[in-house]
């Protein structure tokens, strides 16, 4: 379970439910359309079926999850390929939004369009404790999740996914975006039949708790630069920050005596929520540049990493994109795009705005281009 943060800390990218590297994936029960289905299957001529897309839902240990599968106008017969859409940290639900925090860009929806367009079949899933699913079997244990019950989750979704009559097999795609991105390549790993492609959007690219570090010393230069702080106050949260991290890994009571309350509600829920304590230890286990290490050569990737995005700084990317490469994958890799923000936003446009910029759609098409079907 996570709690939502404060709007102060909007900008952070969320402390992550990911997942260790323990291989986990099994078929989990699967459901068809659900009763809010919104599929409309139909002929679009002869030999031609419609574009559909459907609230479905699948089964994971013990919870019902919820999601949307869209599948693209095609001729009777036809395999598409297809790709499994991962939300970002927090309540992030299978649209990219968080709908309590009034955070409701639609990037995944979004993503979804973009591919649809290109003739790519894809899920999007509302994972625990975000929209339709809720907090399913860990509704009266919430601190009993780990990471690995989230990548089984996703690893169930995919799954699910390469079930679907209309899916190439050989052509199973994976798009993550902010910690999504993480489990993209955890799940690459995990599941048992290897996606062809990752594409990793605004990706986490360090250990959950060095990244919040890293946001919150990124804050406290800005307010020494606005005058908000003097440089000796600024040194002495970072310190307090980092002495509280290094407690918390090390299983000790967490001191946060001194620093300032913004720090400490943004510090709240991965160090000071016992419900959410095991998810963001085993998180903070694993490291995305050795999960990138994982992915099978000859996967191609795609890595985006926007100049504005304040949460993924591209100074920061270098050690995921050399995993990836040592690992042998190919494809675009790093593209940085000048100007974009995480919520794969040009320059100007509101927060919740529901548009992707420019770059990033020519982006995702590149990379999405030898499993298209449509231009």
């Amino acid at each position: 379970m996570r709690v939502v943060r404060a709007a102060a800390a909007a900008a952070l990218l969320c402390a992550g439910l990911c997942a260790g590297l323990a291989a986990c994936s099994s078929a989990g029960a699967v459901g068809g359309p659900g009763p809010g289905s919104s599929a409309t299957a139909g002929s679009k001529g002869s030999g031609q079926i419609a574009a559909t897309s459907q609230d479905v839902s699948f089964t994971v240990d013990g919870t019902k999850t919820y999601g949307t599968l869209e599948i693209p106008a095609h001729r009777s017969g036809q395999h598409l390929a297809a790709a499994l859409l991962i939300a970002g940290s927090g309540p992030t639900d299978r649209d990219g939004n968080q709908p309590s925090a009034n955070v409701t860009p639609q990037t995944l929806k979004l993503v979804a369009g973009v591919l649809a367009r290109q003739g790519i079949i894809t899920f999007r899933f509302d994972k625990y404790f975000t929209g339709q699913t809720g907090a399913g079997a860990f509704a009266s244990a919430p601190g009993a999740v780990d990471l690995n019950a989230y990548i089984r989750q996703a690893d169930y979704a995919y799954d699910y996914l390469i079930a679907r009559p209309q899916v190439d097999r050989q052509r199973m795609l994976v798009v993550g975006h902010s910690e999504g991105g993480f489990f993209a390549t955890l799940v690459a790993d995990t599941v048992s039949t290897h996606p062809a492609g990752l594409a990793l959007l605004e990706p986490q690219d360090e250990r959950i708790l060095s990244q919040l570090q890293l946001q919150l010393d990124q804050q406290l230069d800005t307010a020494v630069k606005q005058g908000q702080l003097s440089t000796s106050d600024a040194q002495r949260q970072a310190q307090g920050i980092s002495n509280a991290i290094t407690q918390f890994r090390a299983g000790q009571v967490v001191d946060t005596a001194g620093l300032l309350p913004q720090i400490v509600q943004q510090l709240t829920p991965e160090l000071l929520t016992p419900a959410n304590a095991k998810v963001a230890r085993t998180d903070d286990e694993v490291s995305p540049a050795q999960a990138a290490a994982k992915v099978a050569a000859g996967t191609r990737v795609l890595v985006t990493d926007g100049t504005a995005d304040t949460n993924i700084p591209v100074s920061t990317i270098s050690p995921l994109t050399n995993a990836l490469t040592s690992a042998g994958t190919s494809g675009p890799g790093l593209k940085v795009l000048t100007g974009i923000n995480h919520y794969l936003h040009a320059p100007g446009t509101p927060d919740n705005d529901a548009v992707l910029a420019r770059s990033v759609v020519a982006a995702i098409k590149a990379w999405a281009q030898p499993y298209a079907t449509a231009g």
